[in-house]
């Protein structure tokens, strides 16, 4: 059985899919389709830390899906522009996933982790897939990647 690790950039997906479909991601329907036939090694999604009541609650729904839910503090500089994004850790474990796992499952449309793509190839030679909202996605990550599914309806939360 396909060994997989999964990598959400969680604040990318939420931002995605709200500006093109006005809609929410559904991470169960993703787990679904995602593993299927497949053993997961790694799941991780990558958040920014909030005292909002939601937001502690859909992170909770995250690790009850099977995710590890790894949390940032979002920072909030005096000149009143703010940093909250998780691209650095996310290259890394990604980077040291792709050595022990048969596939790796990248959900963002940051075309930053296109270079990341193309040395785990040259690397470990492990394909990678990535989920991303088409319209919103770096065609250079399209191109780095060894499959591009696309966010479409089936993938998000029906109202």
């Amino acid at each position: 059985m396909e060994t997989i690790a999964l990598f959400v950039d969680v604040q990318n997906i939420y931002y995605t899919t709200r500006a093109q479909f006005r809609a929410h991601f559904d991470y169960n329907q993703f787990w679904y389709v995602a593993t299927q036939g497949r053993q997961v090694s790694i799941a991780n999604a990558y958040a920014i830390a909030s005292h909002d009541p939601k937001q502690r609650q859909f992170h909770h729904i995250l690790r009850g899906i099977g995710f590890d839910v790894k949390l940032k503090p979002f920072i909030q500089r005096q000149d009143g522009s703010a940093k909250g994004d998780w691209d650095v850790g996310i290259a890394l474990d990604v980077y040291e996933a792709a050595a022990q796992v048969d596939r790796v499952v990248l959900l963002s449309g940051d075309g930053d982790f296109t270079l990341l793509l193309e040395r785990i190839k040259q690397r470990f030679n492990t394909p990678v897939d990535v989920y991303g909202v088409e319209a919103l996605t770096a065609q250079s990550l399209i191109e780095a990647s060894d499959r591009f599914i696309a966010i479409d309806h089936d993938l998000l939360l029906r109202r």
